[in-house]
């Protein structure tokens, strides 16, 4: 018993009291778990039963071992997805031990394990056979275990090998044709001539996670892209160090991309937040979804327009082929007026009281009532004494001016006063 706590918990240990009838008591409805009677001997340390879902969820619970082979495959015949993370786990044997028993095993996370000087040997990759999904976050593995993993899994589809501390990417002898995606996020791969191996390794791929690794430029010929990468639908670079408008143009070369993700690149930090979209988007015609969000036609024929008129004046030199490409398309745009739609806050206006005019600066932003006290000194008559109509100098009501009610909280700009038009003062009535 003491040599078992030295070694750390047993995976069987972990789900027997994490699963027992007193943490664990009721089933979750149909098809959400499994209750196994195990057929061992009278007197055996497991509980008599065990309510396992297919999906086991075991982070963080000090495991390093495996346990008893027959208890697990008879407790686990119908677990689908296993999560491992933040364990003691350094043995890739004693995680063979495990996954060999769960035949219907779909789904592996093995993230934050100590596995960085764990060797796998191929006999015992070989146990993970049925797994479709696995996560080796945060474990250090070297590149060679994963190369032994991606051959002897043959139908691997997803694999994430984020916080690695990668900075090169080794080749394999033996490319994985059936893994569609790979996420491997916060390492250190500046170079493209180490991410482009990814191409032959994984040639099938799909879709490639590689944000805050800064990768410096994508510096390969579009034939070359083409040929690495056929299959590439989306790509994340979020936090890249990219910072020429060429290297966004050699997405371009990937013949079947269609989303990208791209936030945070040097090369975008002085432009306005519609500014980086909409030049994202005229330098990327084939992609139909940007940092999550759908591209419609509209807004490319927006981005594009803006395009046109944003290189327009600069020189020969400075405008991308896409401008000359995008002119032959739209042709040479004027540009746009400048229309300042603000609110004006003050206007020169005639004050007309029985003989008297004058010309008054006032705020346009004050109300009816404030008006009539600034005018108190102009006309000389008392606020309450005085009655307000307002004349626009271009139009000319056939009901005559409009009377500017003090009751009222209205505000002066809403009666759309502009520099010449007039304010009629006219005294009430005894």
């Amino acid at each position: 018993m003491e040599q078992h706590e030295e070694e750390g918990r047993s995976f069987m240990q972990v789900i027997s009291e994490k699963y027992s009838p007193e943490n664990f008591p009721y089933r979750r409805g149909p098809g959400m778990g499994v209750v196994v009677v195990p057929t061992g001997p009278q007197g055996s340390p497991m509980k008599d039963r065990l309510n396992l879902p297919s999906i086991l969820v075991l982070n963080g619970c000090g495991m390093s071992r495996a346990g008893d082979q027959g208890e697990i495959a008879a407790f686990c015949a119908h677990v689908m997805e296993l999560d491992l993370s933040n364990n003691k786990l350094r043995d890739w044997h004693e995680i063979s031990k495990i996954v060999s028993n769960i035949p219907h095993l779909d789904f592996l996370n093995l993230s934050s394990n100590p596995l960085n000087e764990a060797v796998l040997e191929p006999s015992c990759a070989e146990a993970f056979s049925r797994v479709h999904r696995l996560v080796l976050n945060n474990t250090q593995v070297s590149w060679n275990t994963v190369h032994t993993l991606t051959r002897e899994i043959p139908e691997l589809e997803e694999l994430f090998l984020c916080l690695n501390e990668y900075t090169t990417v080794s080749p394999s002898t033996v490319s994985c044709t059936t893994l569609r995606l790979l996420h491997i996020t916060d390492n250190n791969l500046h170079d493209w001539d180490e991410v482009r191996k990814f191409g032959t390794i994984f040639p099938s791929l799909d879709t490639l996670v590689m944000a805050n690794n800064n990768l410096s430029s994508i510096p390969d010929a579009g034939d070359t892209l083409r040929r690495l990468f056929p299959n590439l639908r989306s790509i994340n670079l979020h936090n890249a160090g990219l910072q020429q408008w060429e290297d966004i143009e050699k997405l371009n070369f990937f013949p079947k991309l269609e989303e990208v993700r791209i936030r945070g690149i040097p090369l975008l930090q002085n432009y306005t937040n519609t500014e980086r979209r909409s030049l994202m988007i005229a330098h990327l015609p084939t992609v139909t979804n940007l940092n999550g969000s759908v591209v419609t036609d509209s807004e490319r024929e927006d981005a594009e327009r803006f395009f046109i008129r944003y290189y327009l004046n600069r020189p020969s030199g400075e405008q991308p082929d896409r401008y000359h490409c995008l002119v032959t398309k739209y042709g040479k745009l004027e540009p746009l007026a400048e229309i300042d739609l603000r609110p004006k806050f003050h206007a020169k206006v005639e004050v007309h009281c029985e003989e008297k005019v004058e010309q008054v600066s006032i705020r346009l932003d004050q109300t009816v009532a404030e008006l009539k006290k600034q005018l108190k000194t102009v006309v000389r008559l008392s606020t309450n004494n005085m009655r307000l109509y307002y004349i626009d100098k271009d139009l000319h009501s056939p009901f005559g001016p409009e009377e500017m009610t003090s009751y009222s909280t209205r505000a002066l700009y809403s009666y759309s006063i502009r520099d010449g038009d007039e304010i009629l003062v006219v005294p009430k009535t005894k």
